[in-house]
């Protein structure tokens, strides 16, 4: 039994019946050439012999998170003793063509449906039918288990480097969870550890004051010494039609890009990857609200997810998250200058979110109990608060590193990974990028009724990342 903690344990305890908190992927598997000679549920049944052959190396999947009864403490994670594979692995078919489009809607129908709570909180889904005889794996596990780190080193727990499975050793001995903790259990283990909860609240509190003076001071020398704005502050972004209460559907769209081309924007224009991307996201945002007549007066306001993961960090679980407001120059009609803009300003914003460390995050989330907070979420939603106030920021934008080699699942190549990540209540669409052999993949989520045309805002990441390869090509400088 182990105390479900900070951020992990606020994204159970944020989450309603409309704000779905877990991420997922797309993995589209190319099987070998010899597969044709098969039937389709050979592979999908190979599939699923890996995830059982290899559970134990991920031990949050067999993990239920129990709660605690009034919810007077942060739930714990226990081993599930009813844990049955065939419900987390299920099979699934596209209607025919089988193209992008039948793949977008059983991908938006799985991430619009939440997970159960009684069970381990994670699914996979095998989907037969792809064109070109491919079939996609779509896992979907909580946030309060993994990041977006820590996921695709859990993913990568079922990958190999090649057609040849490798062998995993098993363990010793065989899983035997212990009971499930009674409702006595966890109140007297909760009310042992209440009172270490004053201490935490004043390190918090401590920590809190102390990161605020020090942003406050720092942003008084950007306005007054250096005449520079400094970075968003929450429910500062514009009102847009992008932003409002959620609902509990979704809907996705998928674009890719070539690696070489954001580099070939870096080399001309400077910045980083993650500066390119958001420069790609404000584009989009721009075309897309101006098809619906919206032109913003202030520009869009994106978040954007930091990971505080080191490099020795061996754990694939939880989160290790700070996050940064970051203007996306979304007023600015020129391509270059905006980018130039983001730029500037993620600099900023990065500087000021080592300010507001993880630390202080955490130590906030650590203290919520669970009996207030989802009280708090489920009232918001209910109110349909965000139809009425400005949003905390307008978009989610994520960034996950990939490998930049290529993989197997089941002795089937991956030929492409599209990232889906959450959307959070005020704020309908999310857009998460990965990097994998030489190609950016984007995966775009977005609330049905306030984004329902996800698919042509994948069409326009992609024009928005030719108009600056295209600047980059003709202008061949560097900002000056």
């Amino acid at each position: 039994m182990e105390r479900v903690k900070g951020l992990d344990a606020a994204f159970l305890a944020l989450e309603t019946p409309t704000m779905h908190m877990h991420m997922a992927a797309v993995l589209v598997l190319e099987p070998p050439e010899h597969f044709g000679s098969e039937p389709p549920a050979v592979l999908a049944d190979r599939i699923r012999a890996v995830v059982e052959e290899r559970l134990h190396l991920v031990p949050l999947l067999r993990r239920r998170a129990v709660r605690v009864p009034f919810g007077l403490h942060h739930p714990v994670w226990v081993d599930d003793p009813g844990f049955d594979l065939d419900y987390h692995v299920q099979r699934a078919r596209l209607p025919a063509p089988g193209g992008p489009a039948e793949l977008a809607a059983v991908v938006s129908a799985i991430v619009g449906r939440p997970l159960d709570p009684s069970r381990p909180l994670w699914e996979m889904h095998v989907v037969e039918g792809l064109d070109n005889g491919h079939v996609a794996v779509v896992p979907k596990i909580h946030h309060a288990a993994i990041d977006g780190v820590s996921g695709a080193e859990t993913l990568a727990a079922f990958l190999d480097i090649g057609p040849e499975g490798r062998v995993v050793p098993q363990p010793l001995r065989a899983w035997r969870p212990d009971p499930i903790p009674g409702d006595v259990e966890l109140l007297g283990w909760s009310l042992s550890s209440l009172g270490q909860q004053t201490e935490q609240a004043v390190g918090a509190v401590r920590r809190t004051v102390g990161a605020l003076y020090d942003l406050a001071q720092r942003n008084r020398r950007l306005r007054e010494e250096d005449e520079q704005h400094p970075p968003p502050a929450p429910f500062r972004a514009p009102r847009t039609s992008l932003n409002g209460a959620i609902s509990a559907q979704r809907r996705t769209g998928f674009a890719e890009v070539p690696l070489e081309d954001l580099r070939t924007i870096r080399q001309c224009f400077g910045g980083t990857l993650n500066d390119v991307v958001l420069a790609i996201v404000s584009g989009a945002l721009r075309k897309l609200l101006a098809t619906r007549g919206e032109r913003p007066r202030d520009p869009l306001v994106a978040m954007v997810p930091i990971s505080t993961r080191s490099d020795g960090d061996a754990s694939m679980e939880g989160n290790r998250l700070s996050a940064m407001l970051v203007s996306l120059a979304s007023t600015v009609p020129d391509p270059v200058e905006r980018l130039r803009l983001v730029a500037e300003g993620t600099r900023l914003a990065k500087e000021q979110a080592s300010v507001l460390s993880e630390d202080v995050m955490r130590g906030w989330a650590q203290m919520m109990f669970p009996a207030f907070s989802s009280r708090i979420a489920r009232l918001t939603a209910n109110l349909k608060l965000f139809d009425h106030v400005p949003p905390l920021f307008n978009v989610v934008v994520s960034n996950i590193p990939g490998p930049d080699f290529p993989l197997w699942w089941a002795g089937s190549r991956l030929v492409a990974l599209y990232p889906v990540g959450p959307i959070a209540e005020g704020v309908g669409l999310n857009v998460t990028v990965l990097s994998y052999m030489g190609t950016l993949y984007m995966g775009a989520v977005g609330c049905r009724e306030l984004v329902p045309e996800v698919d042509h805002l994948a069409h326009l990441l992609t024009e928005a990342a030719a108009e600056l390869v295209k600047a980059a090509v003709r202008q061949g400088g560097h900002w000056g």
